[in-house]
């Protein structure tokens, strides 16, 4: 064996988590661009992030497909969602098709990826699972934004389904759980201003805490690079809460949620004491919501009654449809279906609901 040859890269994972709109394609496209690997094909640009969103498709896809299956959306402000997402973890299937992908991508594009996907932080136990199947350390970085700027840019950039205050509920259970879920890993809080302002310091840090060799190694080329991937007009939503309309008590654990995860990016400012204070924040905002998810359980019941007579009358009709199309059949083709067949369908038409 040469004695000067350099030893194997040990395989690591970054995972960028957060809200979207926090700054994490920018974290994952600086990643990708001093040499990580992003597996591809990568989500393509658009208007909304015209610099690249560093997704990869697959992963895109898999979390859909997740998230369909226990019935929790992207932005979900309900703290009982964690439950329901948390519980495809332990399905083995699930795990394995998730190392052999993970797998794979390290075979293919070197020992050090970048994975990220705003659906990410749903699934973060499933992740750790298959990085350290693969003999990886799994990492994770989280992008801090004000939440008012998130919510912003949200309202700006996506489709006008939910309004300012289910977005906000929805950062403050998507942020306070994320940080509660990473605890103990190995991790970092990276500020979105930091990373427009000079991203040097943040990254290089990054490099040095996770001992990441593409960004202890990156040439003046790379760096070059991203001095150019990284645009400060990127930041082009900026609002305060006199832009919102959010109740109060939700603006204040909002608020207070935002002051306590910012100081998680200062030197030494990821410590029990805070999280204690963000331990408290999550059990206010469980408390919250449970209170108006009470105050407006008549609405809910309301819109399930509308929900399932329109579903009646939908069946009715294709109900109808059917028979007709039935009796528009000669008579020979109708004889073919056997009478026991036949007994079934007519029960099943009569049922409401039932297309």
């Amino acid at each position: 064996m040469d004695a000067s040859a350099s030893p194997p890269i040990k395989r690591r994972v970054v995972f960028v988590v957060g809200s979207g709109r926090s700054g994490t394609s920018t974290m994952a496209g600086t990643l990708r661009t001093l040499g990580m690997h992003v597996p591809q094909p990568e989500v393509q640009a658009d208007e909304t992030n015209p610099k690249g969103f560093g997704e990869p498709q697959w992963v895109v896809d898999f979390h859909d497909e997740l998230l369909q299956r226990c019935r929790v959306q992207v932005s979900d402000a309900r703290p009982a969602a964690w439950f329901e997402a948390g519980r495809l973890a332990n399905l083995e299937p699930l795990r394995g098709r998730l190392h052999d992908w993970l797998a794979g991508q390290f075979e293919a594009g070197g020992p050090e990826l970048v994975i990220k996907d705003p659906r990410l932080s749903w699934f973060l136990g499933l992740w750790r699972s298959a990085a350290l199947r693969c003999d990886a350390t799994p990492t994770y970085v989280t992008m801090l934004r004000p939440v008012t700027e998130v919510v912003g840019s949200k309202q700006r950039y996506y489709a006008a389904k939910f309004g300012e205050v289910q977005r906000t509920a929805a950062w403050v259970n998507m942020m306070l759980h994320t940080e509660r879920a990473t605890r103990g890993s190995a991790r970092a809080f990276v500020r979105y201003g930091d990373m427009l302002h000079d991203w040097t310091v943040p990254v290089f840090g990054l490099g040095q805490a996770f001992d990441l060799a593409a960004v202890q190694t990156a040439q003046a080329n790379d760096i070059r690079a991203v001095h150019s991937f990284i645009d400060p007009n990127l930041r082009r939503v900026q609002l305060t809460w006199d832009d919102l309309e959010v109740p109060a008590r939700l603006r204040e654990i909002a608020e207070e949620a935002w002051q306590h995860l910012d100081r998680l990016a200062d030197p030494d400012g990821d410590v029990p004491a805070v999280h204690d204070v963000l331990d408290q924040l999550r059990a206010a905002y469980g408390t919250l919501y449970d209170e108006a998810e009470a105050i407006s359980a008549s609405t809910a019941l309301a819109s399930h009654r509308e929900g399932r007579l329109e579903g009646e009358k939908a069946g009715a009709a294709s109900a109808v449809v059917v028979r007709r199309g039935a009796q528009r059949l000669p008579h020979g083709v109708r004889a073919l279906v056997p009478a026991r067949v036949r007994g079934w369908l007519r029960r099943v038409l009569r049922r409401p609901g039932r297309a």
